[in-house]
């Protein structure tokens, strides 16, 4: 009787508090703004299944991922002996050997799983103790947070050693052996029969009393992932990569924009911040990380977490004039990220990094008038000029002259394919080359295309990117209106930005349109027969650019391009979508890069590492970023930068056919 007193008082004083634990979760993320996260459950089963439940993230690193794959299955698959002995604690004589045929492989599977689990966590303690990866460290990462991290892995070891104790004591004082649990029996020996009975109890106690230790501890620890990682990657975001969430400018009961504080952001959000297991994969993939600038994503989301928790703690009421913005995350941090979603793709638990820094940057510049001063002739330029660099508009058609290349008003309106040529391809010098050699693809494929002309205005990427939704939202409004005055089937862009701006941001507009990148259709054109291209040979390598391939998942296409023109394709070690980004995106190429190294030197640099002969590109910005960082490295006469129009064009066997008759 005593026994089952203990026992019962012992539950119910955990369940109590993990259930006061689980609550003042509830009341800190009920500090964020509302948001919907529950449409479209297939597609979140999906993630769930694959993602936490098959651990594909984790895997990217093979090592790391396949001790954590046998520690997380570890525990789903041990549930069944945790069962188990909360059963005996009423009722002594249960054992799992009533499930008659289904208890064999259950009890091997328990003995696998569980040496699989010891043999983990002692590589992870290892691991983290002798041979710790770069990315375990940071300003952010404390001794206390080192500390957690080992005693939760300790705390693991003793369930798992406690519940082959009881098993194997159990074996010992019931002289009943179990063929099944082969780790179990032979650890029986260890008991003799007369003591067998005390060392049950003792390891049936430490099992049951550990298990509830640590559920209790783990909402105050790193570890909390454990409980939250499962539905963060449910309520994970199902919008298009490229797209981010709108502000309405009508509602005048709006104060402010942005985020300043963590009641700015959304109770997603702040569930980010609780569920980050503080790994480091995103800082390791950070480009301006890994270049020396101060920001590392993995302290914005530990800094949204202290935040809430502080608030949560003390109440809003005793921290005014203290909050996220300034006090835990600097401007120089929200100004160094790219957008370029490095972080996102590494993230085992879906974390959404990126969101949360533009709603900061939102908050600077459209309630603070906080950004760099580069940013003010953009802004200017944009508003005035409709493009970043303060060009003429009645000038953006120009590159056009003397080339087949109608504007959508001389083609009566209509056309097959509206050519959105974009800010770089209209006004830069080098890449307006890119731009003709696509016009002369198109007309020798024989498509019915046109352009806008000076009727083109930047798509809003710039401004959207750089916080100043205002404007973007402007720009997007009168492509928008301009766009529907007109009847084509599809856009091409050679532009990544333009790209993603427009397939998937314009439908929150109203106007959903068709949009390919230039690679996409130039690849449909190919294979349809209506390009035919003679060998190039060069020794080719092939940069990424982070909105086609990471934000829109095209990978295989540019690379079947290059490889159709005949040139030898090389790899960089960081290419699809773990590529490094260029450094010019999140409106980064309308700024000044002053701290650590450039970042378009460490992607120059790792290209011109295999020694090639082309770069090849299918960004403006990732041109005029490697373009740059070759001239730095004073390697002009040797390698060249090219886009892949350039490097199709050049390979054009067939005749310009007529494409009005």
């Amino acid at each position: 009787m005593l026994r089952l007193l203990v026992f019962c008082s012992l539950i119910v004083v955990a369940a109590g508090f993990f259930l006061y634990s689980c609550s003042r979760l509830i009341k800190a993320l009920s500090l964020g703004k509302p948001q919907r996260r529950s449409d479209n459950i297939p597609a979140r089963l999906w993630n769930v299944l694959t993602v936490a439940f098959g651990q594909s993230k984790l895997l990217r690193d093979p090592v790391a991922g396949i001790m954590h794959f046998f520690i997380f299955w570890g525990f789903m698959i041990l549930l069944s002996a945790v069962v188990e002995a909360v059963i005996q604690g009423i009722a002594p004589e249960f054992s799992l050997t009533m499930l008659g045929p289904l208890f064999p492989p259950l009890a091997a599977l328990q003995e696998t799983i569980g040496a699989l689990v010891i043999l983990s966590c002692l590589f992870a303690l290892t691991r983290w103790f002798l041979f710790p990866p770069a990315r375990f460290f940071g300003r952010e990462i404390t001794g206390p947070v080192r500390l957690d991290a080992a005693l939760v892995l300790v705390l693991i070891l003793i369930i798992m050693a406690s519940m082959f104790g009881t098993y194997s004591a159990s074996a010992a004082a019931s002289s009943e052996i179990a063929p099944a649990r082969f780790i179990s029996n032979r650890l029986a020996g260890l008991f003799s029969s007369d003591g067998a009975d005390a060392w049950l109890r003792l390891f049936w106690w430490t099992h049951l009393v550990v298990i509830l230790g640590f559920l209790n501890y783990l909402p105050y620890s790193k570890h909390l992932h454990i409980i939250t990682s499962i539905p963060n990657v449910f309520l994970a975001s199902l919008k298009p990569r490229g797209q981010l969430s709108g502000l309405d400018f009508e509602d005048e009961t709006a104060e402010s924009y942005g985020a300043a504080d963590v009641q700015d952001l959304t109770w997603k959000q702040l569930l980010d911040g609780f569920t980050c297991t503080d790994c480091g994969r995103c800082t390791a993939a950070c480009p301006a990380s890994i270049t020396g600038k101060p920001l590392s994503p993995r302290k914005i989301i530990m800094n949204i977490r202290q935040r809430t928790t502080e608030l949560n703690r003390d109440g809003t009421d005793e921290l005014t004039g203290h909050r996220l913005v300034d006090s835990f995350i600097s401007e120089q941090e929200l100004w160094d990220c790219t957008t370029c979603r490095a972080c996102m793709e590494e993230c085992p638990v879906m974390i959404e990094h990126v969101p949360a820094i533009m709603e900061m940057r939102r908050w600077l510049v459209l309630t603070e008038s906080r950004f760099p001063q580069e940013l003010t002739t953009a802004y200017k330029s944009l508003e005035t000029s409709f493009n970043p660099w303060g060009f003429s508009p009645e000038s953006r058609g120009d590159w056009a002259k003397g080339l087949n290349a109608r504007t959508i008003a001389e083609a009566g309106g209509k056309c097959d394919v509206l050519y959105w040529v974009g800010c770089a391809g209209s006004y830069d010098s080098r890449y307006q080359k890119v731009s003709r050699a696509m016009a002369a693809l198109l007309n020798a494929a024989g498509v019915d295309f046109a352009i806008l002309g000076k009727e083109e205005k930047c798509n809003g990427d710039p401004a959207r990117r750089s916080g100043n939704e205002y404007l973007a939202q402007m720009l997007i409004t009168e492509n928008v209106e301009t766009l529907n005055r007109y009847s084509f089937n599809r856009i091409v862009t050679t532009c990544p930005h333009c790209f993603n701006t427009l397939k998937n941001e314009y439908p929150g507009f109203g106007a959903a349109y068709q949009v390919l990148h230039h690679t996409e259709f130039l690849w449909q054109l190919i294979r349809s027969s209506k390009l035919r291209l003679s060998a190039n040979r060069s020794r080719t390598v092939f940069h990424d650019s982070c909105y086609i391939g990471r934000y829109n998942a095209i990978y295989d296409i540019p690379r079947h391009l290059i490889s159709g023109s005949g040139a030898d394709l090389l790899e960089m070690k960081r290419s699809r979508s773990r590529g490094l980004c260029c450094g010019a995106g999140g409106a980064r190429m309308f700024m000044e890069e002053k701290i650590g190294k450039r970042i378009n030197l460490e992607r120059t640099e790792e290209a011109m590492s295999l020694r090639p002969e082309v770069i090849a590109s299918e960004c403006p910005f990732c041109m005029t970023m490697l373009s740059d960082g070759v001239k730095a490295l004073d390697s002009e006469e040797r390698i060249q930068v090219r886009d892949i129009a350039e490097i199709l064009a050049d390979g054009l066997e067939t005749e310009t056919p007529d494409r009005n008759s």
